[in-house]
């Protein structure tokens, strides 16, 4: 009997631990702390078959609706900006986890969701928006400040009511919470609505929008590009990688730059450098130059071998004048992109005047961050 009731007990026991860990399966696994004004933007990517244009267009066009922040003020502070991604609808993921993957949590490693957008392969699947929607709510962390701009955008062409989460429910816990559902069809304005997207956005208090996944995404070259990509393959020779995340993500930012290049006819490469150049891409977690501006970053504190190759042979004293140096460089490096950027703006817009406005997945994300971003005191210059 007593073994009997052992037995029980460690089962009972077992059965707990097992259910604390389906739980904490779902908790959000990166933890944010900061005071900065604050943007979260969750994209959910449908990743079936009939998606290839869809995926092209969010790996050619990040670098352009992450710019949309640049220049973004809330009480004249500018905002951290942190993307998160998901892909549903491929059978390649697993069925009990509703065809559903969280590719990346909350994150202000710009070239780290690039790396995960070109990772993405198509392949058909069942698509189940509510399920992914809640997924979004329940595994990410975010923000419970009232004037933090928190959307999702959820983009694909299945009917919006499949799968066996009601999306009703998800996209009104979404509004609960203050997390703004956008909904981007992939297919007529018609088909849209009947199969429910349109009231997907209406019940996330969110815009209804409609895009050709297929579709050129309209782009005109400009007499600065060259010098523009030049620059920012300069702005590299700044970065000073240092611990265990170092090499690895210089690789990576390396890697963006070449895929960006895969996409030079849709302005990619344009777009990224003048990311790099802008404050929204900030490296402190494998940057030497980006860590040294942080308060609590003690240079003292690295090993030797945690430091680049370049700099360990050099006196402590000397290390840091090492630094100094690299980060005016960068600055200048920065201000030469901005200033040709802002001369290729001009020769752009001149060159679209009248030009018809195309509906592809940069254009109705960015004119939405805009309009709903205002509605939590950011003001764009």
């Amino acid at each position: 009997m007593k073994t009997n009731n052992r037995l029980s007990k460690l089962f009972t026991f077992a059965v707990v631990l097992a259910l604390a860990g389906l739980a904490n399966a779902h908790e959000p696994e990166t933890r944010f702390k900061t005071k900065k004004p604050l943007v979260q933007v969750a994209i959910l990517l449908d990743t079936s078959n009939s998606m290839d244009g869809l995926i092209s267009q969010a790996k050619s066009q990040l670098w352009r609706i992450v710019n949309e922040f640049i220049h973004a003020r809330q009480n004249g502070e500018r905002p951290e900006v942190q993307v998160a991604l998901f892909e549903y609808g491929n059978n390649y993921l697993s069925a009990q986890a509703g065809w559903i993957r969280k590719v990346s949590d909350f994150t202000t490693d710009l070239d780290l969701i690039s790396e995960k957008l070109f990772g993405l392969r198509t392949n058909g699947g069942d698509e189940y928006c509510g399920w992914v929607i809640k997924d979004a709510l329940d595994r990410l962390e975010w923000s419970s400040s009232a004037r933090t701009y928190k959307a999702i955008f959820i983009a694909g062409n299945e009917p919006f009511t499949q799968g066996p989460v009601d999306y009703v429910d998800s996209c009104r816990m979404a509004h609960s919470r203050g997390v703004i559902v956008n909904t981007i069809h992939c297919g007529n304005e018609r088909e849209g609505v009947d199969t429910m997207w349109r009231d997907g956005a209406r019940l996330g208090d969110g815009k209804f929008l409609v895009i050709d996944q297929d579709r050129a995404v309209a782009y005109v070259e400009a007499p600065q590009d060259r010098e523009i990509a030049r620059l920012s393959s300069d702005l590299n020779r700044t970065y000073l990688a240092y611990g265990s995340k170092g090499r690895e993500s210089l690789g990576r930012q390396e890697m963006q730059d070449r895929n960006a290049i895969a996409f030079e006819a849709a302005g990619a490469v344009s777009a990224r450098a003048l990311t790099k150049a802008s404050a929204n891409y900030h490296n402190s977690a494998w940057d030497l130059v980006d860590a040294a501006k942080e308060k609590d970053f003690r240079l003292d504190a690295l090993k030797k071998e945690e430091l680049p190759a370049e700099m360990q042979s050099l006196p402590p004293a000397e290390r840091k004048v090492y630094i100094e140096q690299k980060s005016k460089e960068r600055s200048e490096l920065q201000a030469k992109i901005n200033a040709l950027n802002d001369e290729r703006t001009k020769f752009v817009a001149a060159k679209m005047k009248g030009m018809a406005a195309t509906n592809t997945l940069d254009s109705v994300v960015i004119m939405t961050v805009r309009e709903q971003a205002q509605t939590r005191e950011f003001k764009f210059e």
